[in-house]
């Protein structure tokens, strides 16, 4: 699908047509007839999110009608590989090429329309492009090839520490880091302080064709698919990542060129010294780094800090407000008290959701869950005690947020008005716990017992269980309701005199078991 939003976005960047084409692999046709329909209905960047690429084609071409070729064109590659063959012409695969389409029962080409279409391409292939240089427009990055070494002071082992290059095209300022691997964090890592190291953003970006910027199963020399991370490294920033080829170095030049150069000043220059940690290492870097930007040019004039300071950060687009920080994505099924598990943390959803697949964003500080690529809750991380929840009210259902509502004060205080018995066990229950909202739940099951008794008859209740034990639980109170229904309060019995011990006396006579009276 087309994707308008980001012809948008990259057109308000000021991109070539060129530089959109190659950046989101779409026609330069389907660019200028994007652009020249926003122009048309006044459709200005930046869009609101509600704006999806579904929505932008509704609204700019809803009743498009551009019908398809249903004609079958040539295989470019064969009839290229076939006219290096001795007595192999146009027509004679022309021929073959209609009688291929005459057993799939496709509409084939006419032979001035084959040939033309061929020549197309065979001008394409030819086809090259100048780079222009301007000052503040494009960032090369990439690995420099030779590691540095950090030496363990405890084992003496040494491991490697990849080095990363970004140069700005203009005035080849460069930025250097060293890392402890190749791998996704320290790539997305690299970028977020070159960035800070320029203090601005230019509107492309070229890297090199390394597995942590393209997706190599589903890329190709001249269709680079970015990895996601990367793609939206290139939102947040607002630029645009156009990969070089592979094996192409000309289409970075001052990325490679530098790199021999940061060989040179950096890592050979460090050669014989020895750091014992990353950290040591990147503090000799930056200065040699230094040292490197402020060295004069052999044939001009000013040094690549003096070149970048006056000419191109002037020009640089600013940061975001934010870093980037790298994602990690997964799936998850919203549970039936509408929380998502993510490490052995929980996070709320709108309760709508419950049984419901959703994608799950992570990134070190933030929860981002989505249904159908729409935002449905965010929450901070939470770190530490497995268990903790994170629950947003507005996901509750009405019930359960008035269950919020209650607190210890508003339990004593029902209680009160119940007797002075029912609220010393609520008292009771509410301080038994490490935390008070644990017992919530026992003392609304005293609320309900109130309500299928009587207030007396619970006020009874506890006032028997006090007798027994100096902490009643809520369990207690409703087997003693279970047990008497016209339970009295301990208080209130009469006292026993010595006339009812004997007409009431426990003790039974013999007569009772089947022996003489007396």
């Amino acid at each position: 699908m087309t994707k308008y939003r980001e012809i948008l976005r990259l057109s308000a960047l000021g991109l070539s047509l060129r530089n959109i084409e190659k950046s989101l692999h779409v026609s330069q046709h389907t660019i200028m007839k994007v652009q020249r329909r926003a122009k048309e209905l006044s459709i200005v960047w930046p869009l609101d999110e509600t704006f999806t690429d579904e929505v932008l084609e509704q609204q700019m071409f809803p009743k498009s009608t551009e019908s398809k070729s249903t004609k079958r064109m040539p295989d470019y590659d064969y009839v290229r590989k076939e006219l290096l063959r001795n007595g192999v012409n146009k027509k004679l695969l022309w021929t073959e090429y209609l009688e291929e389409c005459q057993r799939n029962g496709d509409d084939a080409l006419m032979y001035s329309q084959f040939c033309y279409y061929i020549q197309q391409n065979e001008q394409k292939r030819r086809a090259t492009m100048h780079i222009p240089r301007k000052p503040g427009q494009q960032i090369e990055v990439d690995w420099a090839g030779d590691p540095a070494e950090i030496i363990d002071p405890y084992t003496g082992e040494i491991t490697s520490a990849w080095i990363f290059v970004g140069v700005m095209t203009y005035s080849q300022y460069a930025f250097v880091e060293a890392f402890i691997n190749e791998q996704q964090k320290a790539w997305i890592t690299a970028h977020v302080h070159m960035y800070d190291f320029f203090g601005g953003v230019t509107p492309i970006l070229v890297p090199d064709n390394a597995p942590t910027a393209t997706n190599r199963k589903q890329s190709d020399k001249y269709e680079p698919v970015l990895i996601k991370s990367y793609e939206e490294l290139a939102q947040h920033y607002n630029t645009a990542i156009i990969p070089a080829r592979v094996r192409t170095p000309k289409d970075k030049p001052n990325a490679e060129g530098n790199v021999g150069h940061v060989s040179t000043w950096i890592t050979a220059a460090l050669r014989n010294e020895q750091f014992f940690s990353l950290a040591e290492l990147n503090t000799a870097i930056r200065k040699k780094l230094k040292k490197y930007n402020d060295a004069p040019f052999q044939k001009k004039d000013g040094s690549r800090q003096q070149l970048f300071l006056e000419d191109e950060k002037p020009l640089l687009m600013p940061l975001p407000a934010t870093r980037f920080e790298l994602s990690e994505l997964r799936t998850a099924t919203v549970q039936f008290n509408y929380h998502i598990a993510v490490d052995k943390m929980y996070y709320s959803v709108p309760y709508q959701y419950i049984k419901d697949k959703v994608d799950v964003r992570m990134t070190d500080t933030t929860i981002e869950i989505f249904k159908n690529h729409r935002r449905i809750a965010s929450h901070k991380r939470l770190y530490g005690r497995p268990g903790q929840y994170s629950t947003l009210t507005e996901h509750m259902p009405q019930d359960h947020q008035k269950y919020l509502e209650w607190n210890g004060d508003r339990f004593r205080e029902w209680a009160e008005t119940i007797g002075i018995n029912t609220y010393k066990v609520v008292d009771c229950i509410l301080t038994s716990g490490r935390i008070e909202q644990q017992s919530y739940r026992a003392c609304m099951g005293l609320l309900k017992l109130a309500e299928r008794q009587t207030p007396q008859k619970l006020e009874n209740a506890c006032a028997r269980a006090l007798k027994y034990s100096n902490s009643p639980s809520y369990k207690s109170i409703k087997n003693i309701l279970s047990a008497d229904k016209t339970v009295q309060p301990e208080f209130a019995r009469p006292a026993k005199t010595q006339d009812s011990e004997e007409q009431h006396g426990i003790t039974r006579g013999a007569g009772y078991y089947g022996g003489k009276r007396s």
